[in-house]
């Protein structure tokens, strides 16, 4: 099922963001990097969450970060956009390693803190209230913590390849896409042609799915390329295109237990996703995610983070008991049936 491919999403025309979700984790490696000289700037970067942070990585526990990839500010918006972008990091200090967790924008999510319970779109609730919502939202669909987030506009992802002077990727497949021609194998990409391999969806054989997983590649090639000691020349332009693009409830003193404590974490970098069926509710397409995905995925990220597991029994798992029939090929039709406010079981 997870490895199942999707027809393009018929959401109209719109300019996709340009998966913004490899600066913000490039960032805070960045910044680990850096701390001593980087104050001023992890400090503009900070910012409340509406929600309280933990205090694992101070802890040198394993934790958990929310990447936002979000539209505000992208072709002149100046309002709040949804996030089409959503990748939860988990960070392991002892098994040295760092996971990247797709969940796709369209998931039929509980928009937490909604006085109706609303179920819509997981990519909404940034819209609707901004980070505490997306934060909340993703904690319950997964059943996980989220121990801190980081946001970042539309635009970093070219401004900070440039600034590592491009990143190498394998190509899975040849395509053409804003006048690029990206041939299969191996591929060096300067800013401009990593937005747009990360952005395009609809040539792709696996939809948003394949989509997703170009985003894991360019990341995880941003983060090693900073990691690189030759890097050191770049450190005040890499800053400065941090620092105004990113947002983030980790403080000064998160980073400087980081750098401390974590840095080693970045040499392994594995990825997962979410994977969803087709659905249509009220004409829209959604992506629903099976209890048996929602429940594989919530056991491999709570492992990764030393915690145990246990069942989930949340709006999403009840809202798929009452469409048994739903298996996203010869049924797609989806019905969500309303949460009572009342009720505490799911």
């Amino acid at each position: 099922m997870r490895n199942q491919p999707l027809p393009p999403l018929h959401v109209g025309r719109k300019l996709f963001l340009l998966l913004v979700s490899v600066a913000c984790f490039a960032a805070a490696i960045f910044g680990i990097r850096v701390y001593q000289t980087a104050n001023q700037t992890v400090s503009k970067m900070y910012h409340k969450s509406g929600t309280p942070a933990a205090a694992s990585i101070r802890q040198q526990k394993p934790t958990s970060i929310l990447i936002l990839g979000a539209d505000t500010g992208a072709l002149g918006r100046k309002y709040q956009g949804r996030t089409d972008s959503m990748i939860l990091a988990t960070v392991n200090p002892q098994t040295k390693k760092i996971t990247l967790n797709s969940i796709p924008r369209d998931t039929l999510s509980e928009m937490v803190g909604t006085k109706n319970r609303q179920m819509n779109k997981l990519n909404a609730a940034y819209a609707i209230d901004g980070v505490k919502m997306a934060v909340n939202s993703t904690k319950k669909l997964l059943g996980v913590p989220v121990d801190y987030y980081v946001t970042v506009n539309m635009g970093a992802v070219k401004k900070l390849v440039n600034d590592v002077n491009g990143v190498t990727v394998k190509v899975p497949f040849s395509f053409n896409y804003e006048g690029t021609k990206y041939k299969k194998g191996t591929m060096h990409l300067n800013g401009k042609q990593a937005l747009n391999y990360s952005r395009m969806r609809y040539d792709d054989p696996n939809g948003d799915y394949g989509r997703q997983k170009r985003q894991r590649q360019v990341i995880t090639a941003v983060i090693k390329k900073m990691m690189q000691p030759a890097m050191v020349s770049q450190y005040d332009k890499i800053m400065q295109d941090v620092e105004q693009n990113v947002k983030t409830n980790l403080t000064n003193a998160d980073f400087k237990s980081l750098v401390l404590h974590y840095r080693k974490a970045a040499t392994t970098i594995e990825s997962d996703h979410l994977q969803g069926q087709n659905a249509t509710l009220n004409g829209a397409s959604y992506q629903i995610a099976a209890t048996t995905e929602l429940q594989r995925l919530s056991d491999k990220i709570r492992k990764e983070l030393n915690l145990q597991t246990k069942t989930l029994n949340n709006a999403e798992t009840y809202e798929n008991a009452q469409n048994p029939e739903f298996d996203g090929s010869t049924v797609t039709k989806f019905t969500v049936v309303p949460l009572t406010t009342q009720s505490t079981s799911y």
